[in-house]
């Protein structure tokens, strides 16, 4: 199994903690995400450490207050290292507004951007936006490898099919009353379902209240499973080729 989203610098325990936990539980490969300049800083390097480690590197919309020329160079130069494997996350919060909306699309496009210079698939958070999100998406994201991370619109899901966008699940999908996220999950073709933990945070269920940490992947990749009716092998066999085809390791 993979954990296609997580973000290390933000867990407690040591990176190596996590990265040892997880290959104990059968992950092979985990995406640490930088959301600014530090933590892109720090998912280099956790990536250079660990060889298990890959980076996603961006510029969070919660993050986005102020985003410039400088920090768009600074996403590219960081997305063209070696150890990089997509853009992101990017996209629009509207529910926290931790920065403001122009602010927040002009890092979106920006980010777009880079990832079709650099030819890198392009992470996307979207959180009480989706009208904008997947309008920007529509102009801007032609030709792109969309990952859209914590998959949360089940309603658009027909969208995300005819477009070839991956839907990458979370903990979340566990949840009881999450029953659009699980018919999502069940009904997205294979070859565009990933899954995540997000971590630290959206802990499956059966850790809910606990920091969430890579190794909890295989919770919610055995729910997901569950909910397609296949087996837990199955199901790791079609996210670990669906990561490996969408980022190149």
């Amino acid at each position: 199994m993979v954990d296609t989203h997580c973000h290390l610098d933000h867990c407690v325990p040591p990176d190596r903690e996590l990265v040892d936990r997880a290959l104990a539980a059968g992950v092979r490969k985990i995406a640490t995400v930088g959301m600014d300049e530090h933590s892109i800083q720090r998912a280099l390097e956790a990536a250079e450490a660990h060889e298990e480690v890959v980076a996603i590197v961006g510029r969070h919309p919660n993050s986005a207050a102020g985003f410039d020329a400088a920090a768009a160079d600074n996403i590219r130069r960081s997305a063209a290292d070696q150890r990089a494997v997509a853009v992101g996350e990017t996209g629009l919060d509207y529910y926290r507004d931790g920065a403001p909306r122009e602010d927040q699309r002009r890092a979106f496009e920006a980010q777009l951007a880079i990832a079709r210079e650099l030819a890198l698939p392009v992470v996307i958070h979207t959180r009480a936006a989706e009208e904008d999100t997947f309008t920007i998406l529509r102009e801007q994201a032609e030709g792109l490898t969309v990952i859209l991370h914590c998959f949360s619109a089940p309603d658009r899901l027909e969208e995300c099919v005819e477009r070839g966008y991956l839907c990458s699940f979370a903990g979340n999908v566990t949840y009881p009353k999450a029953a659009d996220i699980m018919a999502a999950a069940r009904d997205v073709p294979e070859e565009l379902l990933l899954v995540e933990t997000d971590s630290p945070f959206l802990s499956p269920r059966q850790r809910r209240g606990k920091p969430n940490e890579p190794a909890n992947v295989v919770r919610t990749a055995e729910h997901v499973a569950s909910l397609r009716g296949v087996d837990y092998a199955e199901l790791e066999a079609t996210v670990e080729r669906n990561a490996a085809r969408v980022f190149g390791w």
